[in-house]
């Protein structure tokens, strides 16, 4: 599974003629078949990262690559879940699913795209939803269907920005432990780069916790890659609730809040 590299990278983006600074110096590595999760307050620079990594969006400075290969557009060897949902409106969700699916699949019938993404849509608990289109979908079904998209891809590495935000605590579980079943795919672990702010959700899915203040990387945090990745057992061990307590201490000390009162 494929390497990725953030080295000396520098972000900047003009709004209304004005620059503005979202990543600066960043230097990360992540390993093949790593699971890291970016965390930290809106707007430190996390989604920039994917976008960077997704190949939407060059650095400014430095250099991203994948594999040692500089990244330089959206590519079939990542598949990608944003918070927005990015359907196409035109499409039912089987037919959303469906286009993913031929896109990296040359040559696949369309009995058998319908079939996978069939199965794609009830392993997101929406097949029911198959035949509606994007408008008669509530948002958490929306984004349902474009994490069912993003796995049709079957890509070695997967971007995620906070997929999960939008569904309810019981949906959200049940697709957590889908999201490390294909990770771990045949015994041969995805690299996956995760998104959140729910620092429980990255205590159970990460093998790698970083945390983000604006613009720059304050400190990683290693979690017991044997470890069971349930909510019960994340809540029992002292290891993983050590972890817990500092990543707390530093979503408070670099709270925008706290620097207001400063």
């Amino acid at each position: 599974m494929p390497s990725i590299s953030f080295e000396d990278v520098s972000y900047a983006y003009v709004d209304n003629n004005e620059a503005f600074l979202a990543l600066e110096h960043i230097d990360l590595k992540i390993a093949d078949g790593e699971f890291v999760c970016l965390v930290g307050h809106s707007g430190c620079g996390k989604s920039t990262m994917l976008n960077l990594l997704a190949g939407l969006a060059r650095p400014t400075q430095g250099r991203v690559s994948i594999d040692g290969l500089p990244v330089e557009g959206p590519g079939p060897d990542r598949s990608i879940v944003f918070q927005s949902y990015s359907l196409f409106p035109w499409q039912t969700a089987l037919g959303n699913v469906m286009f993913s699916f031929r896109q990296t699949n040359k040559g696949v019938s369309r009995e058998e795209a319908r079939h996978r993404a069939t199965e794609l849509l009830a392993q997101v608990g929406i097949e029911a939803a198959a035949n509606r289109y994007p408008f008669q979908l509530s948002g958490g079904m929306r984004q349902r269907v474009a994490i069912a998209r993003a796995l049709a891809v079957d890509a070695p590495v997967m971007l995620l920005d906070e997929p999960f935000g939008a569904l309810d605590p019981m949906i959200r579980r049940k697709l957590q432990e889908l999201l490390l079943e294909l990770w771990v795919d045949g015994g041969c672990c995805k690299t996956a780069v995760f998104v959140t702010h729910d620092i429980d959700e990255a205590l159970i899915l990460a093998d790698r916790i970083v945390f983000m203040e604006p613009k720059h990387i304050v400190r990683s945090f290693d979690l017991p890659r044997t470890r069971t990745r349930s909510v019960d057992e994340v809540a029992a061990d002292p290891q993983v609730q050590d972890v817990k307590r500092e990543v707390l201490r530093l979503f408070d000390a670099t709270s925008p809040e706290r620097e207001a009162v400063l």
